[in-house]
């Protein structure tokens, strides 16, 4: 199983490295179109804590993560760690971006560099991963996700990259159906992910931009 060496001493290297799991919103591909009222934006510090809030509650929902785990997280860390992700990332190709709607922050995307992962010759060189893409329940087919991924891949591509990664449990049906919505296809490699509550099997998905 593929995964590549991250840095876990930050947050966005842990969830490339596969140690936190992702959450997506599984109907962000009935995009109704952007309004003046709906939006992506860079992260600022600001919406640090909300970020948090939002990953926190993702893991709940899902039962990925057993509560007597979740009831040690330290938020005030976590929500430094995603502060230190927004303002001080690793490189420029370490972004965190927001979807709002209206001044409200509803969702959020993290990307970094791919790591050492088994990619079809089509996929061209130096891949970025999509690392986290959440939506808060009650602002689903809004279009959020759908959104956040066009956002990330238009970054991406502008900064010479070629290709995007991701994963996706093998039985998430509705993140599967997202992916393919979006253009991704499955790559080949898999990984396991222990989250704590349950032992989740993910296949990487990729996309060119």
């Amino acid at each position: 199983m593929d995964s590549g060496p991250h840095d876990e001493d930050d947050l966005l290297g842990a969830l490339a490295a596969g140690n936190l799991p992702e959450e997506e919103d599984p109907h962000a591909g009935h995009d109704h179109g952007p309004t003046a009222d709906l939006s992506v934006r860079p992260a600022v510090p600001e919406d640090a804590p909300l970020i948090t809030a939002l990953q926190l509650a993702a893991w709940r929902a899902r039962g990925l993560v057993d509560e007597d785990l979740l009831a040690t997280v330290d938020t005030a860390a976590v929500t430094a760690q995603w502060g230190a992700a927004i303002t001080d990332p690793p490189s420029p190709r370490h972004r965190v971006l927001t979807a709002l709607a209206g001044g409200e922050v509803v969702g959020f995307l993290a990307y970094a560099p791919a790591g050492d992962v088994s990619l079809p010759e089509s996929a061209g060189t130096d891949p970025v991963e999509v690392l986290a893409l959440e939506v808060r329940a009650g602002h689903t087919r809004e279009g959020h996700g759908s959104r956040l991924l066009a956002a990330c891949a238009d970054l991406v591509r502008d900064s010479g990259g070629t290709c995007l990664v991701t994963w996706s449990g093998q039985e998430d049906e509705a993140r599967t159906r997202f992916l393919g919505s979006a253009g991704f296809a499955p790559a080949g490699p898999r990984r396991a992910l222990g989250t704590g509550a349950v032992d989740v099997v993910e296949s990487c998905w990729f996309a060119q931009v």
